[in-house]
């Protein structure tokens, strides 16, 4: 098995663009809507946001390419991680890490 992660959603926000030592990356979130008919027979849009990084190039392609209300396909992996806030409570991240990325639409 391999860890996979293909969506397809519209951007929520302007992609934010940091450079590190290690390179640049972007974060930015993605919105993806699921229809479906619930028990009383009423149609339910359901609609979940990803967090989304992307490094190097893909970084750089975000950063030219990608806009808030933009329509993407993207492919990466899951990963999930942790930090302490200024509180000293630990917080925890899942997000997909971006390394393909396919503007569909503006």
């Amino acid at each position: 098995m391999k860890n996979r992660v293909q969506l397809i959603g519209h951007v929520g926000q302007e992609p934010e663009i940091k450079n590190l030592e290690s390179g640049k990356v972007a974060n930015f979130t993605i919105a993806t809507n699921e229809n479906y008919t619930n028990a009383k027979g009423e149609k339910v849009e359901q609609t979940e946001w990803h967090r989304v990084s992307a490094w190097g190039k893909t970084a750089e392609i975000v950063e030219k390419l990608i806009v808030k209300g933009a329509h993407v396909a993207l492919e990466g992996k899951l990963t999930h991680r942790s930090y302490d806030d200024k509180e000293g409570n630990k917080r925890f991240i899942t997000e997909v890490v971006a390394n393909e990325l396919v503007l569909l639409s503006k």
